[in-house]
């Protein structure tokens, strides 16, 4: 069943309570790994909210917010998520969290709702349908593995991540990629939620020889992974790219430790774009210069609201759209066809140095 049949079979169930506001369950992690992220992810969507109620919500209802704690922490989160639904507390769901965790929540709401499922994944394993919007590894990370091999000569590469699905499936694929473009895996190691100890992997980096690291750690896990890889000098020497590190994660770094840090992804804060600059000023007016730091993961939360409006508006039933901003244009972005951006690490921001052509094989 699509999102969009979904959401309307929900609509027309709730249009005798017209004047109930439209309830959005935001599963965003504020603990966890991913718990940096919550600030900005919850100012994203904020943000959407206003800019759609601003355009008459849908079909006259004001669209409301329903916050919920959705990291890998969190012990309640399937109750609370089947008790929203059962007491008619919510409409659809729009999700930032870990994969594991959201293939759990889509057990517990069984397509009875609407699910949006916004950060980048591994292209596989969910139900199909959950609208998953973000990016997969065959166009995140191939096309920046192929660039750096190329032109860093990174030949000798070890893969960490955090021990679950996301970092292995996707450390799979890039075995396959590095093979075909001639390049080694020094070694690969996977590590616990909540790790604070890498002198193990950075002692293996070292004893290896590698030459380049593939960091799928997650959230916090990656900034006392970069502190200690700067404190033991590699910072520079050794390369190291991931897909998942973020704006929020580089300010907990340091600059010290992020020279020779380069990471992949639809979205930065420094994209040079005519809507992400738009984006930018509502976001500065809506929330002041003090405001969380913008980043590719909360920014996904927006479009995944967003993404969400477009389906209500199917019949008719919204009017105006709100802008999408992960792509070069105002247009909704699309993970199968969009670019990609391949990002530096610059002190203590990321500066986009080439847009990657991503195409699949």
């Amino acid at each position: 069943m699509r999102t969009s049949e979904i959401f309307g079979r929900r609509l027309l169930g709730a249009r005798h309570s017209r004047r109930r506001p439209f309830k959005v369950g935001l599963l965003i992690p504020t603990s966890g790994a991913l718990g940096l992220l919550g600030p900005s992810a919850y100012a994203c969507a904020r943000l959407a909210r206003d800019c759609w109620n601003e355009a008459g919500g849908i079909e006259g209802r004001e669209v409301s917010l329903t916050l919920v704690d959705s990291s890998e922490t969190s012990t309640q989160l399937d109750d609370q998520v089947d008790a929203l639904i059962n007491e008619g507390e919510v409409d659809a769901f729009v999700m930032l969290s870990i994969t594991a965790v959201c293939r759990r929540i889509s057990s517990v709401v069984n397509a009875r709702l609407p699910l949006i499922y916004t950060p980048h994944f591994e292209g596989e394993g969910l139900p199909s349908w959950v609208h998953a919007i973000g990016e997969t590894p065959q166009r995140q990370l191939q096309p920046a593995l192929a660039w750096l091999v190329e032109h860093y000569r990174a030949r000798r590469w070890y893969l960490l991540g955090n021990d679950y699905s996301w970092p292995r499936r996707t450390h799979a694929q890039a075995r396959q990629w590095l093979t075909h473009l001639g390049a080694g895996i020094a070694a690969e190691r996977y590590v616990r939620f909540g790790e604070r100890d890498f002198s193990p992997a950075i002692e293996e980096i070292i004893a290896t020889g590698a030459d380049a690291v593939l960091i799928s750690l997650v959230g916090g896990e990656s900034v006392h992974m970069c502190r200690a890889f700067g404190a033991a000098g590699l910072a520079g020497k050794v390369l190291r790219l991931s897909a998942c590190i973020e704006e929020n994660a580089v300010l907990g770094m340091g600059c010290t430790n992020t020279d020779g840090l380069f990471v992949s992804a639809s979205y930065f804060s420094n994209l040079d774009s005519e809507w992400n600059g738009a984006f930018k000023e509502r976001y500065r007016n809506q929330f002041g210069e003090r405001s969380p730091v913008l980043n590719s993961l909360s920014q996904s939360v927006y479009e995944g609201l967003a993404h969400l409006q477009r389906q209500a508006g199917h019949g008719g039933r919204v009017s105006g759209s709100l802008p999408g901003v992960r792509s070069r244009c105002r247009s909704p972005f699309n993970p199968e066809r969009d670019p990609i951006f391949l990002g530096q690490v610059d002190g203590l921001g990321i500066r986009v140095i080439r847009t990657l052509a991503g195409s699949p094989g």
